[in-house]
């Protein structure tokens, strides 16, 4: 597609696929603005575009946000036009500050989660990063979902990436915007290590290795969880401290990823409250200056 004209779009290369479509990098003819532009595969039935397209565009069409991927307008069917980054955090991890990016990500997702919106599928490669600015961006919402805190629900357990996948979800039980807390825990630490903190193959696996590294919850830690069914099957490990898994981070980092990554839901810190805490003492103060 290198140079295909699509309307008043030059498509230059693709970016990303998916399952409900490709994405892009496009100019705008009229402008010379480069966007990211995502063509979504049509149904083969009479409803056309797919739910789970439409949720996303319905999602970003709230007011902007710094920290939250634009959108930009349906340009006709099957088509839509979002802000381009060049890169994504997965590229950056190692060659930009810790506190700055993660205090971005609490940013945006303080700004998703106030306007009722779980995003249910954070890892570091949706997460993009403008290289001239340093600004995060949180995008692709394809898999977000509206919920009201008041009602308890079950949502589908078949989001998130596994390997930033909430202990709730592997376990099947009903979840909420802890679960992403859990995932910005997942990215906190790889962004740390240098690596996949929990690197999974299977659902089962990915239990396996959290409980091998933070080690298995018990009744005082998470009430109930001994109860559930086939427990007794699962393997026990000690609980290990995070100064030994993440070693290189200090003390407020080690706390507020502990906080980032509490067996019991209720017990995670909020994205609103975290932008609090003292590991972004400095960030904050270089963002007042």
């Amino acid at each position: 597609m290198r140079g295909a004209v699509m309307d008043g779009y030059d498509m230059l290369v693709k970016i990303g696929e998916g399952s409900f479509g490709e994405v892009y990098r496009a100019r705008q003819k009229s402008t010379g603005r480069i966007v990211a532009l995502k063509k979504t595969r049509l149904h083969d039935d009479n409803d056309g575009i797919h739910p789970t397209h439409l949720r996303e565009v319905s999602i970003l069409r709230w007011p902007s946000h710094c920290e939250v991927v634009g959108y930009d307008g349906r340009e006709d069917r099957g088509r839509d036009v979002f802000e381009y980054k060049d890169t994504d955090m997965e590229k950056f991890i190692c060659s930009y500050k810790q506190a700055a990016l993660m205090y971005q990500l609490c940013l945006g997702l303080a700004f998703v989660h106030s306007r009722g919106v779980l995003h249910r599928d954070l890892k570091p490669n949706i997460l993009l990063m403008d290289p001239k600015t340093m600004l995060l961006k949180i995008a692709d919402f394809g898999l977000a979902r509206t919920y009201t805190p008041s009602i308890n629900r079950a949502y589908s357990p078949d989001v998130i990436f596994t390997w930033y996948r909430a202990p709730e979800l592997l376990l099947g039980l009903h979840y909420s915007i802890a679960a992403d807390i859990w995932s910005v825990g997942c990215i906190f630490a790889e962004l740390v290590n240098k690596k996949v903190f929990f690197h999974g193959d299977s659902e089962l696996q990915q239990i396996h290795e959290i409980f091998s590294v933070l080690g298995t919850p018990n009744e005082q830690e998470w009430p109930g969880v001994t109860k559930l069914v086939n427990w007794n099957q699962l393997p026990k490990w000690r609980t290990r401290a995070l100064s030994a898994v993440v070693p290189d981070l200090d003390a407020h980092g080690q706390d507020l990823l502990q906080e980032f990554l509490h067996y019991n839901p209720s017990k995670r810190i909020s994205a609103k409250k975290a932008l609090e805490h003292p590991y972004f003492d400095g960030v904050r103060q270089e963002n007042s200056e």
